[in-house]
């Protein structure tokens, strides 16, 4: 039995004749009768009673008829959302994103893709690299913003940004007039770091490691303003991308760190071997072109 079944039995129930549904679904009559002749069989009940002029439903005929009608309008409803999905005219995208770079760009890629499919909704979920990554595996979130490198047998990427950690410490701090400073420079500080679950979190005490020393960490945070009101407390002093380091409180001054430098590079991650909606398809391609033309 398909739905076709049905639906020419629905017809042929509400003309009471063969011949008029017949030329309603522009099918011959044989084809027709043949049809409701095999559902009789299939079913095992006769859904008409044909010893009259006109065809009267017989008892299960009335009984399927009311089920046939509920499975034509779940049909009727299904392909109808599945029109809407495939034409994006409904949709829900789940999006990791690291609370310690400046999203006001991606967040303005994120509104203009909305503009142009009001239907399609979203989540924004702030986390830090290792947990997002954690979060697109499990299928929790479709894509997600992360430090690369990433793992490439489990996630598929596009890269989209790379730019050096700056140091920030208070206006008053001795280094806040030089240019640049080297790392070894900063031994004897009080840091101020994003926790474990955020990979710069690593990035930062390797290089410290590689510059000969290790971090003195005081504080470590998932929050980036909390970060800087400590700085600008005069807690310690912390490492933020340039990006974000152009709008600090203006009590804290942001410095270059050279020998090393220390670089991040990010990019939007998705499950290499999971399902993709067609709207996260869509916004997948419609935000790598724009970001494309330059991330600022």
């Amino acid at each position: 039995m398909d739905i076709k079944h049905l639906q020419y039995f629905i017809e042929v129930a509400n003309y009471s004749s063969f011949s008029r549904a017949a030329n309603q679904l522009f099918i011959t009559q044989p084809t027709i009768s043949k049809m409701i002749k095999n559902l009789e069989m299939e079913l095992g009940v006769a859904l008409f009673d044909r010893s009259r002029k006109q065809l009267i439903l017989t008892d299960a005929g009335r009984i399927i008829l009311e089920q046939a009608k509920l499975i034509d309008k779940a049909f009727k409803n299904l392909e109808m959302e599945l029109d809407n999905l495939t034409g994006l005219k409904k949709g829900h995208i789940r999006i990791g994103l690291p609370p310690i770079f400046n999203a006001q760009h991606f967040l303005k890629i994120v509104g203009d893709f909305h503009e142009r499919y009001p239907g399609i909704t979203f989540q924004l979920v702030e986390e830090g690299s290792k947990r997002i990554e954690e979060n697109v595996e499990k299928n929790l979130l479709d894509v997600g913003v992360v430090v690369l490198p990433t793992k490439n047998e489990i996630f598929d990427h596009f890269s989209f940004m790379e730019e050096n950690l700056k140091v920030i410490l208070h206006s008053s701090h001795p280094l806040s007039e030089r240019e640049q400073v080297n790392l070894a420079d900063l031994e004897n500080e009080s840091f101020i770091l994003f926790n474990k679950d955020f990979v710069l979190n690593d990035r930062i005490i390797h290089s410290c490691n590689s510059a000969g020393f290790n971090p003195h960490i005081i504080s470590e945070s998932s929050q980036r303003p909390f970060i800087e009101e400590m700085v600008a407390s005069k807690f310690g002093v912390s490492l933020l991308p340039e990006s974000v380091c152009r709008n600090l409180n203006k009590h804290i001054k942001s410095v270059n760190v050279v020998n090393p430098s220390i670089s991040w590079r990010l990019g939007i991650i998705w499950g290499r071997n999971q399902y993709f909606s067609y709207a996260a398809k869509e916004w997948l391609e419609f935000t790598k072109s724009r970001l494309s033309l330059g991330y600022q």
